[in-house]
């Protein structure tokens, strides 16, 4: 199991990200940035993992920190604009028809945030060490997005119709959802920008202006839906079907603004497919069986069915299937401090198992 820094990026002369264990290496990296997409090959060698490391991108990379605890801190390149954006998101093109994405594991938190509630209560809404319970899966030849922005700052798992207008001091001129199923939770504080924390607790004492929620979604929330769009698109294309895993972490009971069941206590494993539409019934309970026969507890659509990720890029007619896996904290870490537990890495050989058995699942043919 990686034993990596998990501290908020710090934005200075580069960019600071958690390093990569050494099964990542070897692997393809992109990363991408909404001005542009970067691409010069450069050779990493981080020391003490023995491993090099082909990145595709305008930025040279360095390691700080020991093996044990590192950063990687990527910087400046000559051939780079001085005024380019960080990246939002890590793509890593993949060879199977598996596809995994993480929208809610970022910890960069931007500097044109302006939160006010305190950091730490606003950390809750990570998921948290998501990518590292799953950072076996490029070296499989999965292919893997990531998001390096927070939740709480947009939500790339809403759509960008899920705004709450009591954000702003001024109309908000674009669409708004109007499906009151959806605007349950925009209600509960949690639209694609977050009013308040899963605890209820405010994150501003400002007015939003439309201009700043703008530049959000056209940073952050449609590069990354870009990005997954393409990777399933590319697995599809390879290999006529796709399965799509959408990954997340729940806590072990819901906060009061969290869900629409506040203070229920969560299986270790929730799957969804939004009631048999994003998916094959069948792929989907082929997951919870996997996982319930690993002596897991494991609910199907409650209390969660998946949301804008897994709507928007499956059809399960064309064989697109996309399924969202929240797995409880409580199986990998302490909740209060964030810190791994020593039953992560159990836990991630698990997943692994869960990964294995769905690259040799063809959703084409009778589900077994």
């Amino acid at each position: 199991m990686s034993g990596l820094s998990h501290t908020p990026g710090k934005r200075a002369k580069g960019y600071t990200f958690r390093g990569f264990e050494s099964r990542l290496l070897r692997q393809k990296l992109v990363w991408c940035n909404p001005a542009q997409t970067l691409k010069s090959p450069v050779n990493l060698v981080l020391t003490g993992l023995f491993c090099f490391a082909k990145v595709e991108t305008f930025l040279v990379g360095t390691l700080t920190g020991s093996p044990a605890k590192c950063a990687l801190t990527l910087q400046h390149n000559s051939s780079m604009p001085s005024n380019s954006a960080p990246p939002v998101f890590k793509s890593i093109p993949g060879q199977t028809a598996l596809v995994l994405d993480s929208p809610h594991s970022g910890v960069d938190y931007p500097a044109d945030f302006g939160f006010a509630s305190p950091l730490a209560v606003l950390r809750r809404a990570e998921d948290t060490h998501v990518e590292k319970l799953y950072d076996f899966a490029p070296s499989l030849g999965v292919a893997w997005v990531e998001a390096f922005f927070p939740r709480s700052y947009l939500d790339a798992n809403r759509n960008t119709t899920e705004i709450d207008v009591s954000l702003f001091a001024e109309p908000w001129p674009d669409a708004v959802e109007t499906d009151p199923v959806i605007l349950k939770k925009v209600q509960l504080g949690k639209g694609l920008i977050w009013r308040t924390t899963d605890d209820g607790v405010p994150i501003y004492q400002r007015p939003l202006s439309v201009e700043e929620v703008r530049a959000r979604i056209a940073n952050c929330w449609h590069p990354y839906h870009q990005a997954v769009e393409q990777a399933i698109d590319a697995a599809h294309a390879r290999h006529g079907y796709c399965i799509h895993i959408n990954c997340h972490s729940m806590p072990a009971v819901a906060s009061s603004h969290a869900t629409e069941f506040p203070g229920q206590a969560h299986a270790d494993f929730v799957i969804g497919d939004r009631d048999g539409s994003t998916a094959d019934p069948a792929l989907a309970q082929k997951i919870v069986s996997h996982l319930q026969g690993l002596g897991y507890s494991v609910a199907y659509n409650h209390p969660y069915k998946g949301v804008e990720l897994v709507r928007r890029y499956s059809a399960p007619g064309l064989h697109r299937h996309s399924i969202q896996v929240e797995i409880n904290r409580k199986l990998y870490m302490d909740e209060q401090t964030r810190e791994l537990t020593a039953n992560a890495a159990a836990l991630r050989d698990s997943l692994r198992s869960m990964v294995d058995m769905l690259m040799q699942t063809d959703p084409r043919l009778p589900v077994a």
